[in-house]
């Protein structure tokens, strides 16, 4: 673990020093602002943050997090520095989980510069905080997914174009149209897209309720991507 803390410095001292790290953050404050301004915070609404968290912050994710590990290996491909990174005692798993837990790290400092907004909440009435707690365990659980994701293709190619469209499309497909197709379909197969929907797993958390199977899902599927990161990783290193 020890060599995945050192890859992790660096991936994080990296995201510091990359200037497309700071545009997903000016645009994720922006949007994520814009959203709570028009949803939450204006006459009327309940006192949380409910309608930002469960219906408009997953959407911006599937935006933003692809944008921020689109470089995280694809970067070291195209440069060449890949070779000096995987020089010994750094192996495949050690490369792979610290350029996550870096991205993870980073998004983790994203997600605090939204506290503002159930500060502001609470400024104005009796603040949910159980709820508010729940939600960013969601989102944190979420983010590890979607970043897990964009770190397995970030992996696949050098192209960092084609890393950030590829995880966009398949975010997009687990996160709102498998929910949509499970809405419309019935029976198995009804059964089977909620189970991979990312909505129907997250939802709770913005209700202020945790359930262990969402986080199984969560916790599952991003170990799978990882892995599969890894398997991709080792190809490419011996191909």
């Amino acid at each position: 673990m020890r060599n995945v803390g050192t890859v992790t410095r660096r991936e994080l001292t990296a995201q510091f020093y990359s200037p497309i790290a700071y545009v997903v953050i000016a645009i994720f404050l922006v949007v994520s602002g814009i959203f709570f301004l028009t949803s939450d915070f204006r006459p009327g609404a309940e006192s949380s943050v409910r309608a930002l968290f469960g219906g408009y912050m997953p959407l911006i994710l599937v935006f933003m997090l692809p944008m921020l590990t689109m470089r995280v290996l694809s970067e070291e491909f195209r440069s060449g520095t890949i070779e000096t990174l995987m020089t010994a005692p750094v192996n495949d798993v050690d490369v792979v989980l610290g350029k996550f837990f870096g991205s993870l790290l980073f998004f983790g400092l994203m997600l605090v510069t939204t506290l503002i907004y159930p500060v502001l909440v609470a400024m104005y009435g009796p603040l949910d905080l159980g709820m508010a707690v729940c939600s960013y365990l969601g989102m944190a659980l979420v983010g590890a997914l979607f970043i897990a994701v964009g770190v397995f293709f970030s992996a696949c190619t050098s192209n960092q174009v084609i890393a950030v469209v590829c995880s966009f499309v398949l975010l997009a497909i687990f996160t709102f149209l498998a929910e949509y197709l499970g809405s419309t379909t019935e029976g198995t197969l009804r059964v089977v897209l909620q189970q991979l929907a990312v909505m129907s797993h997250y939802q709770d958390f913005t209700r202020g309720l945790i359930d262990t199977n969402h986080v199984v899902y969560f916790v599952t599927t991003t170990g799978v991507f990882l892995f599969l990161a890894i398997k991709v990783l080792e190809f490419r290193r011996w191909r």
